[in-house]
């Protein structure tokens, strides 16, 4: 059978959620941060340019 949760800890866990949730907008606001205005944009840019690059070449070399 089910059993009934007091009051007390339903509220409790709603705050853990809420502090999981706000600790996961704090890292998020964190990535975009440094993605955007620190050393991340070169780097993302790099990475997607070399993916890109690799899926063409792939593409073009399978229709030869």
């Amino acid at each position: 059978m089910f059993r009934q949760t007091p009051e007390r800890s339903r509220g409790q866990a709603t705050t853990e959620y809420a502090l999981i949730l706000l600790v996961a907008a704090v890292i998020a606001l964190l990535v975009i941060a440094w993605a955007t205005a620190g050393g991340g944009a070169g780097k993302i840019g790099s990475l997607f340019d070399t993916v890109f690059n690799d899926i063409f070449s792939r593409a073009s070399s399978s229709k030869q």
